[in-house]
Order: C-alpha cells, then structure tokens, then sequence
C-alpha cells in the first residue's frame, strides 16, 4: 500500500501531467487518509470562473500565510500530492532543454498542496489543488530558483491534521537537502501535454 492507502495501486501511472489535469492526492477526512484526483491549479470558492486555477497553479511559502487565494486553503485544506519526478525547463539560447527530476533512491514522494473546492453553475463541485513552492537548493539552483516543497515521511500527519498551528507548518516548508534528487535531460517530447508514457522521462542529452 503506497503512503499507506490501498486506493493508490488502482490508479494508472501518468508521466505527463499539466496545469487543469487531474493529479493524485491524500487528503484527511476524519481519522483517515482519502485518496483523490484534483485538478491542478487552484480555484478558490470564491473565484467567478475556474479558469483563475491556471494562474494558481504554484503558491510561494513565503506569502502563503496572507494571500487571499491561498490562506484559507492553507489553515484548513492541506494535501499531500503524489509524484516520482517533476520537470524543469531551462533555456540554451533559443530553445528550452527539459530536465526530469527525480529522487536518488527512485521512490515516490509527497508535495506539500493546497486544497479547494469551487461550485460549477449546475451546482457540480470541482476539486483543484496547488503545489507549494519554496527557494531551490543548492544542486538543483542551476535548473531553476525555485523548487516544489518535498515533505519529509515523518511530518505528513502534521501536515494534513485540521487542528496543526499554522506557525509550525511554515517551519516545514523548506528546499530538499542537497543529495536527494537527480536531474536528467529528457526530449523535447514532453513539451507536448498530449504525449505521454516512458519517453517522456527517457534521458535523452542536448
């Protein structure tokens, strides 16, 4: 059972995921963990049209406590977002070269998310989600300056539980420690969020 929760070996690997797709997550629902798909890229509840999750697709650690499309998420509705690898692109000259980025030991991890749920005109509710981001670490500095917020295995109940102070969850959204992730360089076949399957994480040198 992955992160502990049988729902997960039901789901279908995806190696390509864009803002407005659905990502897997863990959310808390009582004494338990509910395994879901939410659409990335936030819609607040207060939003006038969902197409605002576009744009809301990352919330910086640094402002999470005070923007208004996040700080309420952040208080109430935190989330675990599964992955194994994220991308990167960085620029050489005109074109822009992707990198996948991966954890050393190959095993799947936890972003530190965010949670909404925005009501459709018939009234249907749409579930969304972003991933927090915070100051890249040194080896990955050199891709971009920004990295997504990897939660250690051990802070994940403080992260999801409903009665967490606020203050002390700021405190676990930090870089990865140097020496836990891998970068390769991977086609251009990724750009595409049509393509997917294993080409897409395949290292393929500039």
């Amino acid at each position: 059972m992955a992160f502990g929760v049988s729902d997960l070996a039901t789901w279908s690997p995806r190696y390509n995921i864009a803002p407005t797709q659905a990502v897997p997550a863990l959310r808390q629902q009582g004494s338990s963990l509910e395994a879901v798909h939410l659409h990335w890229g936030l819609v607040p509840s207060w939003a006038k049209d969902r197409k605002i999750g576009s744009r809301l697709i990352n919330a910086r650690a640094e402002t999470i406590a005070e923007k208004p499309s996040f700080r309420t998420a952040f208080r109430k509705r935190r989330c675990l977002i599964l992955a194994d690898g994220y991308y990167e692109w960085v620029k050489h000259g005109s074109a822009k070269q992707p990198y996948h980025i991966y954890q050393k030991s190959h095993h799947p991890f936890a972003f530190a998310g965010l949670w909404e749920t925005w009501s459709t005109d018939d009234g249907s509710p749409y579930a969304s989600c972003s991933i927090i981001t915070c100051a890249a670490n040194t080896e990955l500095s050199n891709l971009h300056h920004r990295m997504p917020v990897v939660l250690e295995t051990p802070d994940y109940p403080k992260w999801l539980a409903e009665q967490s102070d606020p203050g002390s969850l700021i405190e676990l959204l930090k870089p990865a420690a140097d020496g836990t992730f891998s970068a390769i360089p991977v086609s251009t076949f990724v750009n595409s969020p049509a393509h997917e399957g294993p080409d897409c994480v395949t290292q393929h040198d500039p």
